[in-house]
């Protein structure tokens, strides 16, 4: 298996602690940027140009993806006084117009349509759809009563997760520098347990509920493209959603409506906040090989660490830093393995490719 998954609800592969899009972007991957060479054949004058233009996209379609995503605890904190569960509850309903939008714009209804009557798909996305849930509402959470920092552990040692899940899971066959990284991630979360007096439920919470996630997408595979996906959970927990969001209206607790129209607005604004990182995702994930996408990936929980003690000034003691540290070792590790791993594959292509051209 090896699935790495992302805030957005999206997976991967993750033999590479890389993510690729689980569910492919809408519409084909133009041929410059599939074969690396111009649309008008190989040999023209513009085939580096085209290239470059491609990646220099992609790379910015991924620093978008990643930078919004790690930002997101700044969102959910100016949401406040909301708490999670309205926060997810809202998230989950104007996600759901707001890809009711884009598949309109873009004309996917038949294949929305397709999704929802396909038994093993709907199946395997509503399994996913509690997943994800699971996931938004922990991190909220995290991030709403002052624990960014575990929670940003949580992608931390996602890759982690990943990889041990393949183990155990599906049976695979890790690599050495694997291994080693698993294992330092085993000290990693012994530290930290010492550090926090308790398990850092938060975090492993959101890495096992990312990697699970990731799991479950992976058997749907490219039959679904990534808004389609977005949709059909969105489907799938709506009727919860509204049905909490009359809840908390009806109790009096609910602050939709109660805090002004800012707070109102940015409440909706939720579907937008959702949706767009996953488009630009989608759009990176065409465009740039899994190494440059694996080594983006990162950025998303530096960010909210760094958000973490800068902004909302959240405590680090010696001990966090020694077990952060050790993290940070392990993804290292794996880290190198996955370039490592794709310097050999890629070398092993090129040496494919000439001898078929010597034959």
């Amino acid at each position: 298996m090896g699935v790495v998954p992302f805030p957005d609800g999206s997976s991967s592969p993750a033999h590479l602690p890389a993510p690729t899009t689980p569910t492919s972007s809408p519409g084909p991957a133009p041929a410059a940027a599939v074969s690396g060479a111009p649309a008008g054949g190989a040999g023209t004058k513009g085939a580096p140009k085209a290239v470059d233009k491609e990646t220099t996209a992609g790379i910015l379609f991924g620093i978008g993806a990643y930078g919004l995503w790690g930002l997101l605890p700044l969102y959910f904190f100016v949401l406040m006084p909301a708490g999670a569960v309205e926060i997810v509850a809202n998230r989950v309903v104007w996600s759901l117009l707001f890809c009711a939008l884009l598949i309109t714009v873009t004309r996917s209804w038949g294949t929305l349509s397709q999704a929802l009557r396909d038994r093993s798909v709907f199946g395997t996305l509503a399994v996913a759809a509690f997943l994800i849930a699971i996931n938004w509402l922990t991190y909220t959470y995290g991030v709403t009563t002052g624990q960014a920092v575990e929670a940003s552990l949580g992608y931390f040692i996602n890759p982690l997760v990943s990889v041990m899940l393949g183990v155990l899971v599906l049976k695979e066959k890790l690599r050495p520098l694997q291994w080693a990284a698993v294992a330092i991630g085993f000290i990693a979360v012994g530290v930290l347990t010492y550090s926090y007096g308790k398990l850092p439920w938060i975090a492993l919470t959101l890495a096992f509920s990312f990697g699970l996630y990731g799991f479950v997408k992976k058997r749907v595979g490219p039959k679904v493209d990534a808004v389609t996906s977005l949709s059909v959970e969105t489907v799938v927990l709506a009727p919860f959603a509204a049905v909490t969001m009359i809840y908390l209206a009806s109790a009096g607790t609910a602050t939709l409506t109660t805090q002004g129209p800012g707070h109102f607005w940015l409440l909706l604004a939720s579907g937008v906040i959702t949706a767009v990182p996953l488009v630009f995702f989608g759009a990176a994930a065409r465009r740039l090989p899994m190494t440059t996408i694996g080594l983006l990936q990162y950025s998303a929980p530096v960010l909210q660490f760094i958000l973490a003690l800068l902004v909302f000034k959240e405590a680090m003691t010696v001990d966090r830093w020694i077990g952060f540290g050790v993290v940070w070792l392990a993804l290292l590790v794996l880290t190198v393995d996955m370039l490592r791993t794709a310097r050999k594959t890629s070398v092993a292509r090129r040496r494919s490719k000439a001898s078929l051209k010597s034959t």
